[in-house]
């Protein structure tokens, strides 16, 4: 029996008089990797962000491994394990590569985001050997010590995930990881995430392109005008009539 380790339980959003979203019960098994998808303006960024705390739900609540997290403040949530990649990468551009990624090392372990914490990897040899190890991960030790603003999009994408991977998370929150990149990106990236899944982690991944999507989700769930639409395996998703109507119609790999 698989262990559910995200648990999202009859969570409304309103904006004013925008219903952004409704009615929403998700259900993340450990060690998989869970895809949203639908059109936009269908709640997924919203969604995500009532997981992290930057957004209250108006009702319902969000447990992570038994943990409540609606209340709590994104630092708490982070603290627990869940780490988020944003649609727009989150970078230090004037920090070095390797800097980025001791950054949150630090703050991980200390408690506090310090912008000035780059200075610990010469007198800290295991932040440095955290973050190294991470910049592997990804394909980046090669350009530890370039600046990061000096990136491709794609491996500024590849950074922020070794930002997340230094935090050791449990479960991993991905908008978009492949918004504006080359084919040749987006593979790489889609190699790279079929690797954490294989150490077990486990992922929720909001994506437009269908191919990313049925390359890695073992479970999708389909969202529209904020509510659920559809919920099942990639195959079973892609064959329902509902969705093809509401987004699938036209979209191919």
């Amino acid at each position: 029996m698989e262990n559910i380790v995200l648990h999202v339980d009859d969570v409304h959003k309103s904006f004013g008089g925008l219903h952004a979203l409704s009615d929403i019960d998700l259900q993340v098994a450990e060690g998989k990797t869970h895809a949203i998808i639908g059109p936009n303006g269908a709640g997924k960024s919203t969604l995500l962000n009532v997981c992290v705390g930057r957004l209250k739900p108006d009702s319902g609540a969000v447990v992570f491994d038994g943990a409540i997290l609606t209340g709590r403040s994104p630092h708490d949530i982070n603290q627990l394990g869940v780490a988020r990649v944003f649609q727009t990468p989150e970078i230090f551009p004037d920090l070095t590569v390797l800097e980025n990624v001791i950054i949150p090392a630090l703050s991980k372990r200390d408690g506090a985001f310090a912008l000035d914490a780059w200075k610990a990897m010469y007198a800290e040899d295991d932040l440095r050997e955290a973050a190294e190890t991470a910049l592997e991960d990804v394909g980046l030790h090669g350009h530890r010590q370039q600046e990061a603003a000096s990136l491709s999009r794609g491996d500024k994408r590849r950074l922020e995930l070794a930002m997340c991977l230094v935090q050791k998370p449990r479960l991993l929150l991905l908008d978009e990881p492949t918004a504006g990149m080359s084919r040749l990106d987006t593979n790489r990236t889609i190699e790279l995430l079929k690797e954490f899944k294989a150490r077990g982690m486990t992922k929720v991944i909001i994506e437009h392109d269908m191919h990313v999507v049925f390359s890695l989700a073992d479970r999708v769930t389909v969202l529209a005008q904020g509510r659920v639409i559809a919920d099942g395996s990639p195959e079973e998703v892609r064959g329902d009539p509902v969705v093809q109507e509401a987004y699938l119609g036209g979209v191919h790999e």
